[in-house]
């Protein structure tokens, strides 16, 4: 079936997202090793992206640990550090999807506060036909129902849908719905996806 739509997963596919980076600089590899051991900083995370209040959610994770507390904090008042940088041949392969006119939507696992400072800071986040994100749904991937709501709205057949995202229960999720799927490991591979598909040519890909 002909792709009708284009659906960009965000973190690591069009804005690098890894948290223990961030924090290797700052308190030290074995400090930071020691406080992603005791502190499940990235279940903390899935309650922001499931609609969850960033600040707070953040805030009441910190007391919980207190000798972490003002690492933990961070995760609020330093996110948008931690969500970074874009990755420009991603960017580029959207903005030349939607030259072309092809439908492109988000579908992503974001809070709404995070969502909130991500938009204003990253112009193409602003760029898709419609993004989905997970806070406002109040669900997140790999939940079948994420992807039924996506289909319920745009109101496409599920193999008229082109998926890309890093993580491979995301993927297999939507497989099991039906729709066409891209594990993203790189914008490249991406690029090369998008031309076999016939949706950009190799220049245009590029």
């Amino acid at each position: 079936m002909m792709i009708e739509a284009v659906i960009f997963d965000v973190g690591n596919v069009l804005i690098e997202w890894q948290p223990e980076r961030y924090y290797d600089p700052r308190i030290g590899v074995e400090r930071r090793k020691a406080m992603f051991a005791e502190v499940d900083l990235h279940g903390m995370n899935d309650l922001v992206d499931r609609g969850h209040d960033f600040r707070d959610t953040i805030y009441g994770w910190a007391e919980k640990y207190p000798e972490w507390r003002d690492e933990i904090r961070l995760w609020h008042d330093d996110w948008l550090e931690i969500a970074k940088p874009a990755i420009p041949h991603s960017v580029r392969l959207l903005r030349a999807l939607n030259a072309r006119g092809v439908r492109t939507f988000a579908l992503t696992n974001f809070g709404i506060g995070t969502w909130a400072i991500a938009t204003p800071a990253y112009d193409f986040l602003n760029e898709f036909t419609h993004a989905y994100v997970s806070g406002h749904m109040g669900v997140a991937k790999p939940d079948p129902e994420i992807y039924a709501m996506v289909e319920a709205d745009c109101g496409l057949p599920a193999k008229a849908l082109l998926f890309t995202d890093d993580r491979a229960e995301n993927i297999a999720a939507a497989q099991a719905r039906g729709w066409q799927t891209h594990v993203f490991d790189g914008a490249s591979g991406w690029a090369d996806c998008l031309v076999s598909k016939g949706l950009l040519t190799a220049s245009e890909a590029a």
